[in-house]
């Protein structure tokens, strides 16, 4: 008999961490590495958010904190979706957790009993299914046609009597869809419909759109789903806070004491001196984010250019977050081939079926345009070279 549970046997290491590992392997080697797999801006975080750590240093503020955050953060994140969302929440509708990724653990460990079922549409985040069978659920794949949306139909065919949550990321890792006013109009009516079915809005990609497409709410198409809508965000794609680890979920108050009970028993509250980052963030000048926009799209504008020279490569341009998520055209392995490439050519991406999408990959244009050139050309020569 093992001696680890059979939850932990029951669930994958992160596939993008595990991809992250080996790059790292081979530069250690001395090899060359082209990394293309991590979801992580590669701009350095606003330095006016320097200020508020120094500040918060100096005054002492490294002591515990309220479990879901100081009260001054709070505010500010209600104001912020005042301000950018339309939306209104008090304070004791928010948690500050130890990034996005706790808010969700939080909430999944809050709601799931054995048997619940959560609706998570493909191509999905590698861990919102590790995660809901971590809590016990059941992770419900609902596949999605070549255009990467969920469409009315097949959500309304997901959905049973146990269905708990429905999960929506958009923009999406690992895709870029955005979805448009009409189509969450379309979710709506069906979720309405179904009283029962939570709905997780993860948008922590929001500030990250292209092509004159600006990021909506689905609350802002049917307020009435407020009351079992959850919404996660977070610092680390918006300010480049990636590793300060800062996150929040906005959402009915019994909803956010029982994720409140369930941190204090784990983490207790976020780093101290990270809320006082993440407050001074909200109260910045955030027109960065306007170059930032600007540099991304022309960089994933670059991406498309190169894939658009193979035969072997069927891109679908993304709209919004930092990815692209081509489908190879003649390679079934896509595993196999992101194993290749890297042994190769250095390139490393992520390849498409941990995140419930064989037969594509994954990869970031979060870095410089040189590297992205270089990289991109080598997919499509190894491609060429390799997939006759």
């Amino acid at each position: 008999m093992s001696f680890l549970s059979q939850r932990s046997l029951n669930i994958k290491p992160s596939a993008t961490l595990a991809v992250a590992a080996a790059a790292l392997m081979r530069k250690k080697t001395g090899k060359e590495v082209f990394d293309l797999s991590i979801g992580e801006p590669d701009f350095p975080m606003p330095p006016y958010i320097n200020h508020g750590i120094e500040n918060a240093l100096k005054a002492n503020k490294t002591k515990y904190t309220a479990v879901d955050g100081i009260l001054e953060l709070k505010e500010e994140i209600c104001l912020k979706f005042k301000k950018d969302n339309n939306l209104a929440y008090n304070p004791e509708n928010i948690i500050v957790s130890t990034g996005g990724k706790q808010v969700l653990f939080n909430a999944f460990l809050s709601t799931l009993n054995p048997g619940d079922e959560v609706i998570i549409p493909a191509p999905f985040w590698v861990s919102y299914p590790e995660m809901v069978t971590l809590a016990q659920g059941n992770p419900i794949i609902c596949p999605m046609e070549d255009h990467f949306k969920l469409t009315p139909e097949a959500l309304e065919k997901a959905i049973t009597p146990a269905t708990k949550w429905l999960i929506l990321n958009a923009p999406s890792n690992p895709t870029g869809i955005v979805y448009s006013a009409h189509e969450l109009e379309q979710f709506a009516a069906i979720l309405v419909k179904n009283p029962h079915v939570w709905i997780m809005s993860d948008d922590i990609y929001e500030h990250l759109t292209y092509d004159d497409i600006w990021f909506k709410s689905i609350l802002n198409i049917c307020p009435e789903l407020a009351s079992r809508t959850l919404i996660i965000n977070g610092f680390s794609k918006a300010f480049a806070m990636t590793g300060l680890r800062l996150g929040y979920g906005a959402g009915p108050v019994e909803l956010i004491k029982s994720m409140t009970k369930i941190q204090s028993q784990s983490t207790s509250n976020a780093s101290s001196i990270v809320q006082y980052a993440g407050l001074t963030a909200l109260k910045g000048d955030m027109s960065f984010l306007t170059e930032w926009r600007r540099e991304y799209q022309s960089r994933r504008d670059l991406c498309l250019s190169i894939f658009s020279k193979s035969p072997k490569l069927f891109v679908q341009k993304p709209q919004g977050a930092f990815y692209i998520f081509p489908r190879l055209v003649g390679v079934t392995d896509d595993i196999q081939f992101a194993v290749g490439l890297l042994e190769e050519t250095g390139v490393v991406v992520v390849p498409g079926s941990p995140f419930g999408a064989p037969g594509y990959f994954r990869l970031s244009f979060a870095t410089s345009a040189e590297i992205l050139k270089e990289a991109c050309s080598r997919i499509v020569q190894y491609l060429e070279n390799r997939f006759v």
